[in-house]
């Protein structure tokens, strides 16, 4: 459609400020901000339409027409509603760059706007493509009982015969449609985020066409529309943040319009993601008093005040006093410095997800902070009984990546590194400090392995576990070398199987008999294995130091 069509339309309360001589561009589709700078989330031939929140003083409307230019938006119409007028820096501003200018009258929405143009540049569409586009808008826009993504979803597999979902960075499936077959499989949802993640660290556009389990999808990212004004440039920042539509369908061969109004649906379900992370906000703020003041050594009865607040709105309805565990995460980029706090606190939000929870947002019992490139949460558990109660009650840090390390992997790519780790639950304010160390020196361990996703937890916390990730690899080759060589070249010459003896009777403490139980030997054959074990390295088997290091030696080979 022309510029010069909207002003046709009295529906749409616009009226001209300047750029008469332009009317005849071109608009491709509709973008609302109040972003100082939304350059990055505009592909050009936009409308964009604003509230003007981001404007504060006069001197910040030729900057941000600037930006509008150099993106080819189309036109800028800006809502009456907030200042009055348009002020006329703005009206200067847009004339000097010649840019068409409208005011949008404050009785009009910039939905009605919004929907008026996205009917009229779907022009060619199967089915009635203008009435699948609205019905989306009312959903999304109806509040709690429009069903949310789920809905939307379903019109698409109705309206165009086309199965979606809507899919976390790790894999979760966060919304699918409910009238049209069976959902994915979780291995298919966590195939599906890697290639998504992987496609976009490449920096190339949506839709990304795959082929998963004989199946063809077309990836399409949403992209929050909520993010700071001085949102980065840098893909890395968002990666494994946002969401993405999974279509099953080939999209390669789809006319403009079919994409075009996929595309806002993507922008329509990152309404509800907005709403999702402001939900958010206040347990983020709970999060971050409470570590304020464990870091700081706040007196314990502070900080259980403090908890007091936080049980409420983390475990609504429980009415018990719950247990807390702390989870620590760092996201780590090589090259380049990008910000890694606000990555590592969304996407420790999701990963802290427990995929079995009922309710439309499972993830409102967690709350996680940052301080500076560190993600830490507060995680409360249910009290349990005594006979529950153990090391193994709560996160346990393998588990939290099992599922999700392999769209992880591919996320972070050859450059970038997650490293996770859990302290044990705690029952008081008091304990807290204690398990925020904990939690940090898992992590540590943790980010002393190799690999791109790693995770350790307090049961790891043993000091041969926690000090041998922090040997230096020549000295541990040295040392292994020195203890197990002799016995790897007589096994293999003799297969003598006196590397498997020297593990078993370690496990065994050195009890000959249930080691040779174990083995199914005979105790007079273990002796003299063990013997010859003793004769090839000169150690004593009989002496606690000699085990000892025998012990070390095979847990770094």
């Amino acid at each position: 459609m022309r510029l010069r069509a909207l002003l046709d339309t009295d529906a749409l309360g616009l009226r001209l400020l300047g750029g008469e001589d332009e009317l005849d561009r071109s608009v491709r589709g509709v973008m609302t901000t109040d972003l100082r700078d939304p350059s990055r989330y505009l592909a050009g031939g936009e409308l964009v339409l604003t509230g003007l929140a981001w404007r504060r003083d006069a001197n910040d409307s030729e900057p941000f027409v600037r930006l509008l230019v150099q993106a080819g938006v189309a036109a800028l119409a800006a809502g009456e509603a907030e200042l009055g007028d348009v002020p006329d820096d703005l009206v200067l501003a847009c004339a000097r760059h010649r840019l068409p200018l409208f005011a949008v009258h404050e009785s009009v929405a910039f939905a009605t706007i919004t929907e008026h143009v996205v009917r009229q540049v779907s022009g060619e569409r199967a089915g009635d493509l203008a009435a699948v586009v609205d019905r989306h808008r009312r959903m999304m826009t109806s509040g709690p009982a429009g069903g949310g993504p789920d809905v939307v979803l379903d019109l698409l597999g109705t309206d165009l015969d086309l199965r979606a979902w809507v899919l976390s960075p790790t894999g979760r499936l966060i919304a699918g449609p409910k009238v049209a077959g069976p959902s994915l499989e979780p291995e298919t949802c966590a195939k599906l985020a890697a290639e998504h993640l992987a496609a976009a660290r490449t920096g190339r556009r949506g839709p990304h066409r795959v082929l998963v389990g004989g199946a063809r999808y077309s990836l399409f990212p949403i992209r929050s529309s909520g993010r700071s004004p001085q949102a980065a440039r840098d893909v890395r920042e968002t990666v494994l943040s946002d969401w993405l539509l999974a279509v099953e369908a080939d999209a390669g061969d789809w006319p403009e319009e079919r994409l075009d109004l996929l595309q806002g649906v993507t922008q329509l379900i990152a309404v509800e993601r907005d709403r999702r992370d402001a939900a958010r906000t206040v347990r983020r703020r709970l999060a971050q008093e409470v570590l304020e003041l464990v870091q700081t050594g706040a007196a314990p009865a502070e900080i259980a005040a403090r908890l007091r607040v936080a049980a409420p709105v983390l475990l609504p309805g429980l009415g018990t006093a719950p247990h807390w565990q702390v989870v620590v995460a760092r996201v780590e980029w090589e090259g380049e410095q990008v910000e890694g706090g606000p990555v590592a606190q969304s996407l420790l939000e999701e990963v802290l997800v427990d995929p079995e929870a009922t309710g439309p947002e499972p993830s409102d019992r967690i709350a996680v902070a940052h301080a500076g490139d560190e993600a830490i949460a507060l995680v409360p558990l249910p009290a349990v009984s005594s006979e529950h109660d153990g090391p193994e009650t709560g996160l346990l840090a393998d588990a939290l990546l099992q599922a999700v390390r392999e769209p992880l992997s591919a996320g972070l790519n050859d450059d970038g590194r997650l490293t996770l780790g859990v302290s044990a639950a705690v029952h008081s304010a008091e304990g807290l400090r204690g398990a925020l160390e904990e939690a940090r020196h898992a992590r540590r361990v943790a980010a002393a392995r190799p690999g791109r996703v790693c995770a350790a937890g307090h049961q790891e916390l043993a000091s041969h576990v926690l000090l041998l990730p922090f040997v230096p690899d020549d000295v541990r080759r040295a040392f292994t070398a020195r203890l197990l060589d002799p016995l790897k070249d007589y096994d293999r010459r003799h297969r003598a199987e006196l590397i498997p003896t020297l593990e078993a009777f370690l496990d065994c403490d050195g009890s000959w008999t249930r080691c040779a139980t174990r083995l199914h030997l005979h105790v007079n054959t273990l002796r003299y294995r063990v013997g010859r074990i003793e004769q090839l390295t000169g150690r004593d088997l009989s002496r606690l130091e000699d085990k000892l290091d025998f012990f070390l030696a095979l847990r770094m080979s």
